[in-house]
């Protein structure tokens, strides 16, 4: 096993590279870099796409016909050639595009990802700032669903085709299919003040006096802010694990050594714990991993936009819109080896809930 975790770490630095030098190479063909964005705002046009999408064409030949700057970026008219010469050191964009890459990567895999180029800022202390946030929608809402669909799912599993089986099979197809977006917003409606009641509070993570609460009323506060982001980021996630959990179950229950176990006389509870359980959970349990990171990473920008939350998802958007490279490429790459770490616990989960796998052997 030893060696199976050596070769998959050492693929973790090829994979990163190839990561970084796709989304690299991208931003190098998309319009509108930073030095745009800050002159565009100096010369008061607001954001720069502004100039890209409708009507770009005129307002570039105007700007080329007034004194566009040589280097062709939008808004430099009327601004000293140095200065926008210093603003590309002080970013380094002065530099080939493959120098700025291996300079880039050589401080990146040292764990140095730089400062924000708009907010003055350490990438990572933005970062862990935002922690929080994602971090309280990806683990309560993994949880939940697991907390939930597993016994729902064994329950489907041994009432497999009875009427329980049929209509909460029609609520989790349901809930699969209303949109996370939407079903925030309903949320939002019925239970914070909307058009019924006023339950729950409209946004925030926690109250404005905060830390004047106790402890037991901070741990209240905290429950009751997270209650409406965490019912909107889990309700699609029932329909996979539930479903998945009832498949893998009734996989196992149907094999010969349960079939067996039940002639033995075992209680049929003993049955599917102490012998279905282990088995049929492995895929489920292995996963857990990998499923929060997913919760963690997908559709936390609606989520945490609608109820006003100030998380990772809305730290990632703001930085593409400004083209703020180092928060872009530092990002990427940190949670990027944290994917790729997942993924090698992963396979751990799987030897450690079932010692027979063997990812070694499989592979010789």
């Amino acid at each position: 096993m030893g060696a199976y975790i050596l070769r998959r770490l050492l693929l973790i630095i090829p994979t990163l590279l190839g990561i970084m030098i796709i989304n690299f190479t991208l931003t190098q063909f998309v319009p509108g870099g930073p030095i745009e964005q800050i002159l565009a705002q100096m010369e008061g046009q607001g954001d720069v796409f502004e100039g890209i999408s409708g009507g770009g064409s005129e307002v570039i030949e105007s700007q080329a016909g007034e004194g566009a700057d040589a280097s062709g970026y939008v808004g430099a008219r009327g601004l000293p050639k140095d200065f926008i010469e210093e603003l590309e050191r002080e970013f380094g964009l002065d530099k080939p595009p493959l120098e700025q890459f291996l300079h880039m990567m050589g401080r990146y895999f040292r764990f140095d990802f730089g400062e924000s180029y708009f907010r003055s800022v350490g990438v990572l202390d933005l970062v862990w700032e935002k922690m929080p946030v994602s971090i309280t929608l990806g683990l309560w809402s993994t949880v939940i669903a697991y907390l939930v669909s597993i016994p729902l799912g064994i329950r489907k599993a041994v009432r497999d085709g009875s009427s329980f089986d049929t209509w909460t099979s029609g609520l989790i197809i349901v809930a699969y299919a209303i949109p996370g977006f939407l079903f925030a917003i309903l949320l939002l409606v019925l239970f914070a003040g909307g058009s019924f009641w006023q339950i729950f509070p409209l946004r925030g993570l926690t109250s404005d006096n905060f830390e004047d609460l106790t402890l037991i009323g901070k741990v209240l506060d905290y429950l009751w802010h997270i209650t409406l982001p965490v019912v909107a980021s889990t309700i699609s996630a029932f329909a996979t694990l539930t479903l998945l959990t009832k498949n893998s179950f009734l996989d196992e229950i149907r094999k010969q050594y349960v079939v067996t176990a039940r002639a033995k006389g075992l209680a049929e509870s003993r049955v599917l714990y102490g012998h279905v359980f282990r088995n049929a959970m492995l895929i489920v349990i292995a996963g857990f991993p990998s499923v929060f990171i997913g919760i963690f990473f997908g559709g936390s920008l609606i989520i945490e936009t609608i109820f006003s939350l100030d998380g990772l998802g809305r730290l990632g958007f703001e930085a593409a819109v400004a083209r703020d490279y180092p928060v872009i490429f530092g990002t990427l790459f940190f949670f990027g080896l944290i994917g790729l770490v997942v993924g090698i616990l992963s396979d751990l989960m799987y030897v450690f809930v079932d010692p027979r796998i063997d990812f070694e052997t499989r592979e010789g």
